[in-house]
């Protein structure tokens, strides 16, 4: 059966088994139209991200601390005003984390003495208070270098406002010559039998840090900070509605699990999601083809019926001087090739499929290659190669194969290369 032929068979059988599959299934078995894949667009700034275990901090710091209370209020003498510096020592204590690298926030416990004017004592020669404070803060930061002059781990200075709101506890409250307060009027009253001293109260902060790299773990911080309070504060409710608290503050900042940032782009992933949507549409293209293929070969059912064909490697009576199959051979060899046993396997198949034939093993050899002498030993022992492997390996019995060698005085082919052969016939 030609090529051809077997091709259109193929695709008939093709076409009865798409056909049979539409008739059974709901779904189409093809495409109408190319679907269009979406263009992918982009955000083309850079996206910053770190794990969990990167830019913690821990701070520790030291300064002054100035209340602005009833200041300017104290008094000396009688009849005279006094104006006092009322500056203590504070100190500081913090931790958090930079989420993004403009973005931060801060735990924050901050305390020491506190010296205030109070102008309510009884004794005018006292006019001042001092107690003990601690307040702990939760602070949002901002990283003002990093959101206006681009992101840069390494920057050697950058500078960090802050807001927050906590808690801030006073307590042991005494006037100038501690003396505990009791039975003075600077404290608020808690019932009409009972006085305080001391108070909670929630503060709103801000303020600005700067911060100076020494290395990668190690900053140098100095901070101006800004407590704002109700009145009553400190006990003592006299002037202004709103009092405040300055800071100035310096020390070391830690770095935790080192600082800095990964960083990706949407759209360096653009070309390669083109590319893949290329494919996805190529691939689209290719079902249409086959689609239409489809429906082309429905168009010649119903499929004309194929009779069972059985490929036989047996020549028939009126054949007989058909050769049956060939073994070719190297130049001047008469080793068999592995790429040559397969004929050898056919011809013993075909022996015994057909038990009452015979065969003639005809050896051969090219003119162009030695001499007449020569050439004829050579095909004699091409053609017994042939004949001992079907005996030893293949089990046909000797008697049905009959050995002839013609040497190089027969040349079958024009083609000379093609004469280094043994011919395989029915006898």
């Amino acid at each position: 059966m030609k090529a051809k032929n077997i091709f259109c068979l193929v695709a008939l059988s093709a076409g009865c088994i798409a056909f049979t599959a539409s008739a059974q299934s709901e779904q189409p078995v093809y495409v109408d139209e190319a679907v269009t894949v979406t263009e992918f667009t982009c955000d083309n700034s850079p996206k910053y991200f770190s794990n969990w275990r990167q830019n913690w901090f821990i701070q520790l710091g030291a300064g002054v601390t100035q209340p602005f209370v009833e200041r300017g209020m104290g008094v000396g003498a009688p009849g005279h005003s006094v104006e006092r510096s009322n500056m203590t020592a504070v100190y500081n204590f913090g931790f958090g984390r930079w989420f993004s690298p403009y973005l931060g926030v801060r735990v924050n416990a901050i305390g020491g003495a506190l010296h205030w004017n109070n102008p309510t004592l009884e004794q005018p020669a006292n006019g001042w208070t001092r107690g003990k404070h601690a307040q702990l803060s939760v602070e949002l930061m901002w990283d003002m270098c990093n959101s206006l002059g681009g992101v840069n781990p390494n920057r050697p200075f950058s500078v960090i406002p802050y807001v927050g709101i906590g808690g801030d506890y006073l307590w042991d409250v005494r006037d100038g010559s501690g003396n505990t307060a009791a039975g003075t009027n600077i404290y608020r009253r808690h019932s009409e039998t009972e006085l305080r001293n001391s108070s909670w109260s929630l503060p709103v902060n801000a303020g600005i840090q700067f911060r100076v790299r020494l290395c990668k773990y190690v900053d140098f911080f100095a901070e101006a900070r800004a407590s704002f309070y109700g009145d009553n504060w400190n006990l003592c409710a006299y002037g202004d509605p709103i009092e405040a608290n300055i800071s100035a503050i310096g020390g070391l900042s830690i770095n935790i699990g080192g600082r800095g940032w990964d960083v990706y782009n949407e759209c360096d992933y653009l070309s390669r999601i083109a590319a893949l949507n290329g494919q996805v549409n190529d691939l689209r293209a290719e079902l249409i083809n086959c689609g239409q293929t489809v429906a082309n070969l429905q168009s010649q059912l119903p499929c004309p019926e194929q009779k069972p064909t059985t490929v036989v490697n047996q020549v028939v009576a009126s054949d007989l001087s058909t050769p049956l199959q060939t073994v070719r051979f190297n130049i001047d060899s008469d080793v068999i090739t592995p790429e040559e046993k397969v004929n050898v396997y056919n011809i013993a198949e075909w022996l015994k499929e057909n038990p009452k034939q015979d065969v003639n093993i005809i050896g051969y050899a090219d003119k162009d290659t030695g001499t007449a002498e020569y050439n004829l030993q050579l095909s004699e022992r091409r053609a017994n190669a042939v004949a001992d492997m079907l005996v030893n390996e293949y089990g046909v019995n000797r008697d049905r194969l009959s050995v002839k060698y013609d040497g190089s005085s027969v040349q079958p082919y024009s083609t000379n290369n093609w004469n280094r052969v043994v011919i395989v016939t029915v006898k």
